[in-house]
């Protein structure tokens, strides 16, 4: 079997993989960064339209309440001081000094600022709708060219590798759990290698793709956290899967993003009457926190049987909506929607995971040498709820820190790093009819049972329908050839789980996660606590 040894092994190429990579380039290390596709398709980060939060100096204070205040009073507060501490300095030394992003600037040349729900400030810089477009662009032109990293498209990682299971030295089993590396497949060839590391470094990003209705790309499954679950590492908050409230519904037509940042500039949120029904909700009306605008769209959808609201953008000017929002203009005008001249119609879906692989600040899990950052990762930063721009900043901040304190262990530490098993595979291809039918079949058991609003009796149903699901899919994997959608398969039922059963572990409501028990249910919380092995 084909083995690659490297100092660092990077498992996805998002904001935060290519940014450990460059850090990690900086400090003397080898790389080597899987990449699920090319690299210019596939991540979240390149999708995401509002900003990035910038000057965390400008009231630093109230940025840290804004965070708590949108995690409703759940954030670790070692996790919110840290973003705001390193988050300047990250944003100006890589984006805007070694790869000048082209960010919205006034004709002075200062930078704009926007704002967003949760927001009590003007504190976002942006590039027009496509903020993660432009840094993730020019950050994989950037990477592409770093000494010591070497990029591997088109590769999907297996399973990860540890001295107790994989090490042809029988006496690595007395050792404790250590990350070694992975095994990795090569989607054009169908060959798998290991990549033997030092450090490991998970960087899958979200989840999303195990709802039936997301922002999320295709194949964002949570490959992350299954693979460190199956390892024994620590996972926390998956309870905590924040679904954006505004998403464009029309029938027929592709769901896409629209951006807070919509409603930052003055859109208004309004129901088929034309009636804002955030006004007597909540104190920031449309620009309330996430959780509680997606309820109250949610709530509202079900009291008038609609299938969506709108976003008012009738008090901005035509011409600015077209220069301010150029693809959201584009997207919605080819599915039949002009917004310089009507509202935009919208509906909840899932978009982003809070929790994740438990850190530390320093990206460290609870297996030796397996790290995790960006979405896949969880410090406790989000708490219940995420405050809107404050993904890609963590991305960067992570990746430095997670960097920094690899570079101290590669530079200290004594790494053991046998060689491992080759990996055995059976020949028969697998049936695509049948992995597509069980990953709907997953996808709407979430949306139906999982979603907005959820109950024990909805979690527990969930539950019976996934682990059986489960058996089957492993049985199926365990007998054919591997391919690209079946460790999807694989991974999507895994992390389905892992999501009902934290929800099930909680019945208290807090940010995105929100229960209700009826008067007549039966409560089966105790019968969803058996540990998921």
């Amino acid at each position: 079997m084909d083995t690659i040894r490297t100092d660092c092994l990077v498992i996805g190429a998002g904001l935060a993989g290519c940014s450990y990579a460059h850090c990690a380039s900086q400090l003397g290390m080898s790389v080597t960064l899987v990449c699920s596709n090319e690299l210019s398709k596939g991540a979240n980060s390149q999708w995401a339209q509002g900003g990035i939060i910038f000057d965390t100096s400008l009231n630093a204070e109230q940025l840290k309440r804004d965070i708590i205040s949108a995690s409703d009073g759940t954030s670790n507060p070692e996790a919110v001081d840290s973003l705001v501490e390193h988050g300047q300095e990250a944003v100006q030394s890589l984006l805007l000094d070694e790869l000048n992003v082209p960010f919205d600037r006034e004709k002075t040349g200062d930078l704009k600022y926007t704002r967003e729900g949760g927001h009590t400030d003007r504190r976002i810089i942006f590039s027009k709708d496509l903020t993660g477009l432009a840094i993730l662009t020019n950050m994989h032109e950037h990477v592409v060219g770093l000494k010591n990293v070497s990029v591997l498209t088109n590769t999907v990682a297996v399973d990860l590798l540890t001295l107790s299971h994989n090490s042809l030295d029988p006496l690595d089993k007395y050792k404790p759990i250590t990350c070694i590396g992975a095994y990795v497949l090569d989607t054009q060839t169908g060959n798998i290698r290991a990549i033997i590391a030092k450090k490991t470094i998970l960087a899958t990003g979200g989840m999303g793709q195990i709802f039936q209705n997301t922002t999320n790309q295709e194949g964002v499954v949570g490959h992350g956290v299954a693979m460190a679950k199956r390892l024994g590492a620590r996972v926390i908050d998956l309870e905590y899967i924040q679904f954006h409230p505004t998403v464009f519904l029309k029938k027929n037509c592709p769901l896409f993003l629209v951006s807070e940042a919509v409603r930052g500039e003055g859109g208004v949120l309004v129901n088929s009457e034309g009636k804002a029904f955030m006004d007597t909700i909540h104190p920031m009306k449309s620009l309330a926190p996430r959780d509680i605008v997606a309820r109250a769209i949610h709530q509202e959808l079900i009291s008038s049987g609609e299938s969506c609201v709108y976003i008012d953008l009738s008090s901005m000017k035509s011409d600015f909506v077209k220069e301010r929002f150029p693809s959201i203009y584009q997207r919605c005008f080819e599915s039949g929607v002009d917004i310089a001249k009507e509202p935009i119609p919208v509906a909840p879906a899932a978009h982003y995971s809070c929790g994740g692989v438990f850190t530390d600040l320093k990206g460290r899990s609870s297996v030796l040498n397996l790290n995790a950052i960006g979405e896949t990762a969880c410090t406790g930063l989000h708490g219940a709820n995420r405050l809107a721009s404050t993904s890609l900043l963590e991305c960067l901040v992570t990746a430095k820190l997670t960097a920094e304190a690899d570079c101290q262990d590669v530079r200290s530490a004594n790494f053991h790093l046998p060689a491992v098993r080759d990996w055995e595979s059976p020949d028969e291809s697998p049936d695509e009819v049948l992995i597509q039918q069980d990953m709907r079949l997953i996808r709407s058991t979430m949306w139906n049972y999982v979603g907005l609003i959820r109950s024990s009796r909805r979690l527990h149903r969930a539950r019976r329908i996934l682990l059986e699901l489960e058996q089957e899919i492993s049985e199926f994997y365990s007998g054919n050839r591997l391919t690209r959608s079946l460790i999807d398969l694989r991974n999507a039922v895994r992390t389905a789980l892992l999501v009902v059963h934290a929800a099930s572990l909680n019945s208290e409501s807090k940010g995105s996660h929100f229960v209700v028990v009826g008067d007549d249910e039966v409560d089966t919380l105790a019968a969803a606590t058996d540990e998921i092995k």
